[in-house]
């Protein structure tokens, strides 16, 4: 059994107050602790201000990762390579130079309302779409006042809307930019922060609980709370679960999906509430078990109580009364970004990884969740496909400095590679498999970046997937 001291524990008091529980104690191990440091006040919405446009946040964009861009293009092409703004092209006469911008996709199949008013009127049916990709698909760089075409080797199936990069090339007698390389923001100069400790410390990261449509799930769930108190497994695997100090809980607890795998014509909307209401319930259980013994982030996802756009505020506490006397129960938003006994973390609860994929032939999210490192922003879509609060003076989900682990929950399995920058960056990159279809969750030691799956469920019905 793992114990968590009353001083993390809150309100809850002693947990072993009986006669019996005390020959218990002599065996039982303290949970170890962390410094801990939350660093996701950028994603906190201090005004509600919807009536400004969004145009100001890509402003803001390409005006905060010029300077990043601009160290990556003298690295790359060195320092005498010629920087030149797009209305001064015509000054170059076909030499090569530098242009950097936000890029912007043309594409015809990407949903829009003047289509949807067509359809109504019934006059350009749409097939009903999830991948959005064509091969007449066009690439275009804006920047603070001209935007022009690019062709060459910058393929545009990899990249989305949104991204800010840098182009080496020279305009052609057509007025299009023909791109002889290209150059991503890519990650800040690492950090050196020192370990809180060389001992082992790890934190354990899951999501898409999905307790709404719990069926098979509450068994794995509850097999998991007892393994990460301690009631599972030999004295070594108890010792090594006191070293756990952090359970992350990445988005989709309540809901998964947004389909109905039985259709209801009548009272849809009260029968959403009560599901969503006894899902609540359930989760309130769950979470009541787990915090009793470990700190617990909560952060809410797509399918989640939470507001619709990115970022997503935490889970209100007044939805679990029983968790919420705990002061280890900690809300937080989505995205979320913090330091857990010196390494810095940062993910998502997975909605942009899924919208990348939908506007892009990068299909593999450990693969998109690579580029969006190199891209230095989390959710490059955002507000183009992505809704999101429309920001004016700042753009917070430009990664600004290098994390160590970088996650993308309520992907389809596990997956995840040690990604080594230029610099001697090292980040764990990590795709947090769905629990309600995988029973199974991600460990993390905190000490070496090292990674893997562990599963709750029988091998046949489990895919963990590879780790890279």
């Amino acid at each position: 059994m793992i114990l968590q001291d009353a001083k993390s524990a809150g309100r809850v008091g002693k947990l072993l107050s009986t006669p019996a529980n005390e020959n218990a104690s002599a065996t039982a191990y303290p949970r170890v602790h962390c410094d801990f440091r939350n660093l996701s006040e950028r994603f906190g919405h201090n005004s509600k201000d919807y009536a400004r446009q969004f145009a100001h946040i890509y402003a803001v964009r390409l005006t905060k990762m010029r300077e990043l861009l601009t160290r990556g293009i003298r690295k790359k092409w060195g320092p005498d390579v010629r920087i030149r703004k797009l209305f001064e092209l015509q000054e170059e006469e076909s030499r090569k130079c530098v242009i950097l911008g936000t890029l912007f996709k043309h594409q015809e199949l990407k949903p829009s309302i003047l289509k949807e008013i067509s359809e109504e009127h019934h006059l350009i049916p749409q097939p009903p779409r999830t991948h959005f990709v064509d091969d007449s698909d066009q690439l275009i760089l804006e920047d603070e006042l001209q935007r022009i075409r690019l062709t060459g080797n910058l393929d545009v199936h990899l990249v989305v809307t949104g991204v800010v990069c840098a182009v080496l090339g020279h305009e052609d007698g057509d007025g299009k930019f023909l791109v002889d390389d290209y150059c991503w923001a890519g990650l800040s100069e690492p950090v050196q922060r020192p370990l809180q400790s060389a001992g082992d410390r790890f934190i354990v990261l899951l999501s898409g609980l999905n307790l709404a449509d719990s069926g098979d799930t509450l068994l794995p769930l509850q097999l998991f709370v007892d393994w990460i108190g301690g009631f599972l497994g030999d004295m070594g695997e108890q010792e090594h679960q006191a070293c756990v100090v952090r359970v992350l809980i990445a988005g989709n607890s309540v809901k998964g999906c947004a389909e109905h795998e039985t259709p209801v014509l009548h009272n849809t909307y009260k029968t959403d509430i009560g599901d969503a209401m006894d899902a609540t319930k359930l989760l309130d259980d769950f979470l009541v078990q787990l915090t009793s013994s470990i700190d617990v982030d909560l952060m809410p996802g797509e399918f989640d109580p939470s507001n619709h756009m990115m970022p997503q505020q935490p889970l209100h506490y007044c939805m679990f009364p029983q968790a919420s006397a705990y002061q280890t129960l900690h809300g937080v938003p989505n995205p979320y970004e913090c330091e857990i006994g010196g390494r810095r973390v940062l993910g998502t609860s997975g909605q942009p990884v899924r919208d990348i994929a939908c506007y892009s032939k990068l299909s593999d999210p450990l693969n998109i969740l690579q580029h969006t490192l190199e891209w230095a922003h989390i959710a490059p879509t955002c507000p183009d496909t992505l809704s999101c609060y429309p920001y004016y003076q700042e753009d917070p989900f430009i990664i600004s400095e290098c994390p160590d682990i970088y996650f993308a929950g309520n992907q389809p399995h596990f997956q995840s590679k040690l990604y080594e920058g230029p610099e001697g960056q090292r980040v764990r990159l990590i795709c947090i498999p769905a629990f309600s279809k995988t029973h199974s969750c991600v460990v993390v030691n905190l000490n070496n970046l090292d990674c893997y799956p562990v599963c709750f469920g029988t091998y046949s019905s489990v895919d963990c997937g590879p780790d890279k």
